[in-house]
């Protein structure tokens, strides 16, 4: 049989792009090298816990277009991300708040908050030249120090001054209470964990797992009139003119015969001494609760540890510098000169994208591609 459709990658860009396709009467193959459906969001079940195992997800839009079409398929809790800065012990708010400004400095009002941070933004003189000076052109000298220095070197393997401003372009800082994350006007985590969501997206649609398509190419591609590709561009054509770079990241997680760990689902781990980056408690994804709505008696965390990615380790963040960005478009030129096959999604693009981007991203790409 050939199908229209061989779709590369079982994640949430080949999953919007294989339902979209599969409702609109086309056939579908879907295809993933894992043992599993979903990508990076997966979720596997542990003592009743939904647990990230490749990090923490939590969906966040303002895009009412994703919103509605990703609730066909899940129905999402009110989750709130809030995370916890620890700095040697100490506690911070996260992201940048009142809560934050009054345990750095003691300041009570808005007003005292804003001109402390004014205060200290000052030595920044001209243009921010790198990471650091921006930072502390945004939020003065102790939050730069205190909570973002330590854990931006271990997420990037570099030192502050190393790093180009654009990273941090902006930090959030709220002259109120207000400690939720996103900025965002639909928030949650879907019930049932991400890999049922993934589930009911690929219902009915063909899927084999464990097969790598890079190793049997010319086999796949007679199987289908056109490729839908979502692994690493530079893989996709041997690594001919070098390796993209990436960040990866390793997990350890363990369970743990207690109720409760850390008492939150984030706690980002800023100093530098400290290797990990941060500690997720999976169960407060979902509120610690079962699907009965019953307290779990364990928990499960992962540390995170952030490193330099190598040929074998998962590619997790795209190094958007200039020299990377300038490979990637060489790359795009041969991508764009291959005929029936579609580059798509965070590795396929080299670009870090947040959940519902990707859905953005595939959900336009279907309209051009399937109208």
């Amino acid at each position: 049989m050939k199908y229209d459709y061989l779709v590369v990658g079982a994640g949430l860009y080949g999953a919007v792009f294989a339902q979209q396709a599969k409702e609109r009467g086309k056939s579908v193959l879907v295809i993933d090298k894992r043992p599993n459906i979903a990508g990076n969001v997966y979720t596997e079940e542990i003592e009743g816990i939904h647990v990230h195992k490749y990090g923490a997800h939590i969906f966040h839009t303002n895009n009412k277009k994703v919103w509605n079409y990703i609730t066909r398929f899940a129905e999402f809790n009110r989750f709130t991300n809030s995370p916890v800065a620890n700095y040697h012990g100490e506690l911070y708010s996260m992201p940048f708040n009142m809560y934050t400004f009054n345990k750095m400095w003691g300041v009570v009002t808005p007003e005292e908050a804003a001109a402390k941070i004014e205060e200290q933004r000052k030595e920044i003189k001209g243009e921010p030249a790198n990471l650091e000076e921006q930072a502390i052109s945004l939020v003065g000298r102790d939050i730069y120090e205190k909570l973002v220095k330590g854990y931006t070197e271990k997420q990037w393997g570099r030192d502050c001054k190393d790093l180009p401003a654009f990273i941090i372009k902006r930090l959030p800082v709220r002259l109120t209470f207000d400690n939720n994350y996103f900025n965002a006007l639909y928030q949650g985590i879907p019930i049932g964990g991400y890999t049922q969501m993934v589930a009911n997206m690929l219902e009915g649609i063909q899927t084999e797992l464990n097969v790598d398509y890079l190793e049997n190419k010319k086999e796949y591609d007679a199987m289908a009139q056109k490729v839908i590709y979502t692994g690493a561009i530079d893989a996709y054509f041997g690594y001919k003119l070098g390796n993209l770079e990436y960040r990866s990241v390793r997990f350890e997680t363990e369970l743990l015969d207690k109720p409760n760990f850390q008492g939150n689902a984030a706690v980002n781990y800023t100093d530098k001494e400290t290797p990990w980056t941060r500690i997720i408690e999976h169960k407060w994804f979902e509120f610690g609760k079962d699907a009965d709505g019953n307290d779990l008696p364990k928990t499960v965390i992962s540390r995170e540890y952030s490193s330099e990615w190598k040929p074998g380790d998962e590619p997790y963040y795209p190094v958007n510098d200039d020299k990377n960005g300038k490979l990637y478009s060489e790359y795009r030129k041969l991508a764009d000169a291959e005929e029936n096959i579609i580059f798509g999604g965070r590795l396929g693009e080299y670009k870090y994208y947040d959940m519902d981007a990707v859905i953005a991203s595939a959900l336009d790409m279907c309209e051009r591609e399937l109208a």
